[in-house]
């Protein structure tokens, strides 16, 4: 097992991309004594806010990318969809501890999919097709509905197709871009989803958050309540998963899963190898954060035990949701209203989110339906 390589402040941590994810990791660095550098396009971005150096260059600018490493004792990224390349680079010069693999099995469904099934661990039968040719062969035998989806990109819903029936397959087809590779997924009708979001270090050192439940409108998240009201059995299996994958990948750092529970079982519906947007329940509701068990793990420190000290309701503030946030501003003292700094309000962008806790489930749906009066 190799040993952890220790950050201490007030060294640099260099994040790449300046989002609402990069800025709460950022936040909770900055808290801990750490320097931040950040590398984003978009000048003024949520991370550059709260940081000590933002570099304005595209992703794949890999000039930039070795700025940043120059910059940077340590380098972390807010989304899986970071150059491989440029991972490598990072990696190459002993400064990702996440190192570059989780990226490329996350990046591409059907790599993702293969680990998962390679792994024993239970995911939704699936086949893999490259030309409308294989997706008529596949839809002629597959049970509906399904889903088809593109293997790279594509999040919040977007890049994928539900097919409902035989007058669907036409569409379908018309989905489907000769240059790209899709996956076709047995749709699963799940009783509720449920997120698990753990951390580790190099060393092996794993720590798990409660389990949480995913309601979604749109394609979007848009509620998570923790912890998940789910059966001994489910959660067991849960940890069984997260552990497998966490021992399999070397994972360092925080990791997310998102399950469908279908009655006692479980089906691996994807994973994100970094904080989450339902973690977010963490920075009010347990002893440590999702972001801050990030920066120990990544720094080599050793994780905190988790401890939940009450229930938790998160919301997302969409554009459309900034009346409600910024109401509960000013009249609900027991709102926890997170902003992320983003310049311009659109509908279905999120700006923010907005946590409740409570001791039990009741208080936190009375809170809820104030919030959205």
């Amino acid at each position: 097992m190799p040993k952890n390589k220790v950050i201490l402040p007030p060294k640099t941590i260099g994040i790449i991309g300046g989002g609402q994810l990069g800025r709460m990791m950022a936040i909770e660095a900055k808290y801990m004594g750490y320097r931040v550098a950040v590398l984003d396009p978009t000048p003024n971005c949520p991370t550059a806010q709260v940081a000590d150096k933002h570099i304005i260059s595209n992703y794949d600018d890999i000039e930039a990318i070795k700025e940043l490493t120059a910059e940077s004792d340590v380098v972390t990224y807010e989304f899986e969809n970071v150059d491989l390349e440029a991972a490598q680079y990072i990696e190459s010069k002993g400064k990702l501890p996440q190192g570059a693999y989780p990226l490329e099995v996350t990046q591409n469904r059907e790599m993702e999919k293969t680990v998962l099934s390679d792994l024993g661990l239970p995911v939704a039968p699936f086949a893999i097709v490259k030309t409308k040719e294989e997706c008529e062969a596949v839809l002629k035998d597959a049970p509906l509905p399904s889903v088809i989806k593109t293997c790279r990109g594509g999040y919040d819903g977007k890049g994928q197709f539900k097919i409902e029936t035989k007058a669907d397959f036409e569409e379908a087809l018309a989905f489907m871009d000769p240059l790209e590779t899709y996956i076709i997924e047995q749709w699963i009708p799940f009783d509720k989803e449920v997120s698990v979001v753990f951390s580790c270090t190099a060393d092996g050192n794993f720590k798990m958050f409660p389990i949480a439940e995913n309601d979604h409108k749109d394609h979007i998240l848009s509620e998570t309540t923790a912890p998940a009201e789910i059966s001994e059995s489910v959660y067991n299996k849960a940890v069984v998963a997260a552990r497998t994958i966490a021992d399999s990948m070397l994972i360092v750092g925080t990791f997310t899963l998102e399950l469908f529970v279908v009655k006692d079982g479980i089906f691996i519906n994807e994973m994100a190898p970094r904080p989450h947007n339902s973690g977010h329940y963490t920075i009010e509701a347990c002893n440590i954060s999702q972001f801050k068990q990030h920066i120990r793990a990544i720094c080599g420190l050793p994780l905190t035990e988790v401890t939940l000290h009450k229930k938790a309701k998160m919301l997302n503030v969409l554009g459309e949701d900034m009346p409600f946030a910024l109401r509960a501003l000013e009249n609900q003292p027991d709102a926890f209203v997170h902003l992320y700094g983003k310049a311009e309000v659109k509908e279905k962008r999120k700006m923010g989110h907005v946590t409740f806790i409570a001791d039990d489930y009741t208080q936190l749906a009375e809170m809820k339906n104030e919030y959205k009066k």
